[in-house]
């Protein structure tokens, strides 16, 4: 899944459709871990927090997008790289999803949704965005899911 669509903040969402309560976020907790970065545009960083710099196999937070995108899927890593470029070329929210696959380790299935804003001006704005990990691996045979 690869989406990017222009960002529309005049289209809300539906009344109610956005509520989330403490039994929601139990659920959530239960299946998944998430985790919110940043990506700064004016210096082509992006800013992970502990987990999902752990998750990609980083040694720090900060890090390059090749670099973040290095542990995904082959043939994910060109459609995720084209839609962090249009996002940075254009405010925008986007989403995808992928599998980390690092040497020795079972595969993690990785959720992003993000947005890009403040691209008014050459070479500013930011992206943020969180990435979603649900609380299972795939077997390096790419077979069977191992729960965490």
């Amino acid at each position: 899944m690869f989406k990017i669509i222009k960002t529309d903040l005049s289209s809300p969402f539906l009344p109610g459709s956005m509520e989330f309560d403490e039994t929601d976020n139990e659920l959530l907790t239960q299946y998944c871990v998430t985790e919110r970065w940043t990506g700064d545009l004016s210096n082509g960083l992006f800013t992970l927090g502990d987990k999902a710099a752990l998750a990609h196999g980083l040694p720090q937070r900060a890090c390059g997008l090749l670099n973040l995108i290095r542990c995904y899927e082959p043939l994910d890593r060109t459609r995720v790289l084209e839609l962090f470029e249009q996002a940075a070329a254009s405010s925008s929210s986007f989403c995808f999803s992928t599998t980390i696959h690092l040497d020795g380790a079972p595969r993690q299935p990785v959720f992003c949704v993000g947005e890009s804003t403040g691209l008014e001006e050459k070479y500013a704005g930011t992206i943020i965005g969180v990435f979603i990990f649900p609380r299972f691996q795939i077997d390096l045979a790419g077979r069977r899911f191992k729960r965490q």
